[in-house]
């Protein structure tokens, strides 16, 4: 086993737990501030939606940071911007500081932005074994196995020296921006959300330790000195049943 698995009935009651969760992680941090790296898709959707309902006048965003785990070099008014998104769903509902908001520019040359933006993560958060600890990070999973913007024919992004990399989308070739490997597993807290049936198969491949499952990026998020959480649905573990 790889982590702590917790199944939920559907998406709506696994966006409800993990928020509770959160907010309950962030009551009881003892620093001043806490530094949230987040991801896009249909996952993070619903707990944005669900923390803006539940959450939007707690005094805890005030020391709330949040930061990308990736992002498309698109406009931030584009639709398949990440901050865009995150901003529809939970960031324009929440009293949260705007100073508090850390977007990766994806109007900016990516190669530039990567640059910056691991500047502005290494200046701001704090160390642990010479690179920036994120209090926690939510991560999602592919179809293909990816997670942040780290692709099967990119797994070498695991081992950069980096703290942010240049990534195209095999298919596409959009251009994004991703944390690395090496920031992704020295977080206090990483957290997989995943729905849906068809990312059982992945989810059973990485899970299980599996020879296809090796070549999965989301395989080799192993925090070194923090705790890996995998929140899915019924229907992401039907193939886990039997553990």
């Amino acid at each position: 086993m790889r982590g702590t698995l917790m199944v939920y009935k559907d998406p709506e009651e696994l966006a409800e737990k993990v928020a509770d969760q959160l907010m309950d992680w962030i009551s009881k941090s003892s620093g001043e501030r806490y530094d949230i790296a987040i991801s896009g898709g249909s996952s993070p959707n619903i707990l944005f939606a669900t923390l803006a309902s539940k959450y939007a006048n707690s005094q805890l965003w005030n020391k709330t940071h949040f930061w990308w785990v990736d992002e498309r070099m698109v406009a931030p008014d584009d639709p398949e911007s990440n901050y865009g998104t995150a901003n529809q769903f939970i960031l324009s509902k929440i009293n949260v500081p705007e100073q508090n908001i850390h977007r990766i520019c994806g109007e900016n040359n990516p190669f530039l932005e990567a640059e910056n933006y691991s500047r502005q993560i290494g200046q701001t958060l704090s160390l642990f074994q010479g690179w920036p600890c994120f209090d926690i990070i939510f991560l999602g999973l592919g179809d293909d196995g990816h997670t942040a913007s780290i692709f099967p024919n990119r797994l070498e992004l695991f081992n950069s020296a980096n703290v942010c990399e240049v990534a195209n989308h095999p298919a596409k070739s959009q251009p994004r921006v991703t944390l690395t490997g090496e920031v992704i597993n020295r977080a206090s807290k990483v957290c997989f959300l995943v729905t849906g049936a068809n990312k059982s198969e992945r989810l059973s491949e990485i899970w299980r330790g599996e020879e296809k499952g090796k070549k999965l990026p989301a395989f080799y998020v192993k925090p070194l000195n923090g705790e890996l959480f995998w929140f899915t649905d019924a229907k992401a573990a039907q193939s886990l049943s039997d553990l």
